[in-house]
């Protein structure tokens, strides 16, 4: 299977042989145990009647599970962030709070999910969903709320939201259609690409401690339009590396609960592609 940008999705990568990150596998190692050793079961009898039980399987992904996990995620999501919104514009006070923390929290999440294996957890990727909404929402206001010194209002935040699941399902045809094949040297490239995108934002965030715009790449001017652009770009391609992994994973038959990680992973990307959106077009509005 090919690799992914997406950190949730690359640990969701099916296992050489057929099986999913070690399920269905147990019952096979047994078996190769007694072979080698020219042994039967254990504990006489018993070793007969367990080897006839039946093994509990879980049902095999389907399109359907990812559609389904994937809209209860953004669900909670929009619930949060319109309650974000709300309670930020009644109290202007919490939009910063509400940015630290879901945000932190957010990333805590994402990264326990990733490297704890835990993306099929519906209680964790829930978790980050209502996280990143509490974030959003707070985010949405201080990029258009006139107290921050934001323009467009919730006009903006429309647009932002219709260039995002436009920016979505036309990547959705892309893929559907086979115009752009998501190959080793095109996941390399988009790869390549994030990581350049990622160390250019950090180091214009350090610069900024030392000059008012750092390098520009946030300031609202050509060079930031441009650079924005590009990770557009970047999320936007980002979406084929997340389908085909999708598509790998159902394709390997990988367990229902598997949809939660998807999920999880099309959620990571449609949020950076939303802010990078947002951040753009108040640009144009600031000008």
């Amino acid at each position: 299977m090919r690799s992914t940008s997406n950190p949730v999705f690359r640990n969701l990568q099916p296992q050489q042989g057929g099986g999913y990150a070690g399920f269905g596998s147990a019952a096979a190692g047994a078996g190769q145990f007694a072979n080698q050793y020219g042994q039967q079961p254990p504990y006489g009898g018993y070793g007969q009647q367990y080897q006839q039980m039946p093994v509990p399987a879980t049902r095999p992904m389907t399109i359907d599970d990812v559609v389904t996990k994937t809209g209860i995620t953004l669900g909670v999501v929009t619930v949060a962030g319109i309650l974000s919104y709300a309670l930020t514009s009644i109290n202007h006070g919490l939009a910063p709070l509400f940015v630290i923390v879901g945000g932190l929290v957010g990333f805590v999440l994402v990264m326990v999910a990733s490297f704890g294996r835990k993306q099929d957890n519906p209680a964790i990727v829930l978790s980050y969903a209502a996280a990143e909404g509490l974030f959003l929402g707070a985010l949405s206001y201080m990029f258009t709320g006139v107290e921050f010194g934001g323009v467009g209002g919730a006009g903006l935040i429309a647009q932002a939201v219709l260039g995002t699941f436009g920016v979505f399902f036309g990547m959705l045809v892309v893929y559907k259609t086979g115009a752009i094949r998501v190959t080793p040297r095109f996941t390399r490239m988009v790869i390549g690409a994030l990581i350049g995108a990622v160390v250019l934002a950090l180091g214009n965030m350090i610069a900024m401690f030392f000059t008012p715009d750092g390098f520009g790449l946030r300031s609202g001017g050509t060079i930031a339009i441009i650079f924005s652009l590009v990770m557009i770009g970047i999320a936007a391609f980002s979406f084929l590396l997340d389908f085909d992994a999708a598509d790998q994973l159902i394709r390997a038959g990988a367990p229902e609960k598997a949809a939660w990680g998807v999920a999880l992973g099309l959620t990571v990307t449609l949020v950076w592609l939303y802010v990078e959106i947002l951040r753009l077009l108040s640009y144009f509005q600031n000008d």
